[in-house]
């Protein structure tokens, strides 16, 4: 066989400029680079109230979650997060915030660094779903490190999922969710059910009553 004829040459990839460890990649859309909440509203789509100073944002415990203005689907998202220096609290009560893919499906963010909790909640974890692989968390004071590829689940005419949400996870550059499938959204009690929903939702931080910063968030739709 002529080693032409396996080889592709009509499709070809776009060009996309890869950032690095202070700017996103070209077709990124930037969530919060350090200047204001204009990405962002509250749980009723006022304005976000949590804290922006020198490049930061902070929980403001009592200010309820923020989501994105836009929604999204199957993305991949970049965010970076830092607990309190000054530790206080055990277990789920020790920096507890979390991401939520389409409002729904939580990667959970907690102070893990020798901090004992129950395993499918503690940072890395899809929570209630999905134990990390590994603990990689960075002491309290020092900026941690979110890379998600998640793959948005599908549902039928119907309104049956036929094809669940997948979550791929690096914490600090290491490998910590492999493609796992979820069992449907986030429940702190009970089993997961899927329900049909939009291809798009807001993305969602929580306040969970401790002072968690973000910085550096940008996401790719897929």
């Amino acid at each position: 066989m002529d080693p032409e004829v396996t080889e592709f040459w009509e499709l070809e990839p776009r060009v996309v400029t890869p950032g690095d460890a202070q700017t996103p990649p070209s077709d990124a859309v930037v969530l919060f680079d350090g200047k204001n909440l204009s990405q962002w509203t509250n749980a009723s789509g006022g304005a976000a109230g949590w804290t922006v100073a020198d490049g930061v944002m902070t929980v403001k415990p009592g200010a309820g979650i923020i989501k994105t203005k836009e929604g999204f689907g199957s993305c991949q998202l970049h965010i970076e997060w830092r607990e309190p220096a000054n530790i206080q609290g055990t277990s789920q009560g020790r920096g507890n915030s979390g991401v939520f893919l389409m409002g729904l499906y939580e990667v959970q963010v907690l102070d893990s660094y020798k901090n004992r909790t129950y395993s499918n909640g503690q940072a890395g974890s899809i929570y209630k779903q999905h134990v990390p692989l590994v603990n990689a968390m960075r002491p309290p004071g020092e900026w941690q490190v979110y890379d998600i590829i998640f793959m948005a689940p599908r549902f039928n005419k119907e309104g049956r999922c036929i094809e669940q949400a997948r979550v791929t996870l690096l914490h600090n550059g290491v490998l910590v969710q492999n493609n796992v499938s979820l069992m449907g959204p986030t429940e702190y009690k009970g089993l997961p059910i899927y329900k049909q929903h939009e291809d798009a939702r807001p993305i969602e931080l929580q306040d969970h009553g401790n002072p968690v910063s973000f910085r550096n968030i940008w996401v790719r739709p897929l």
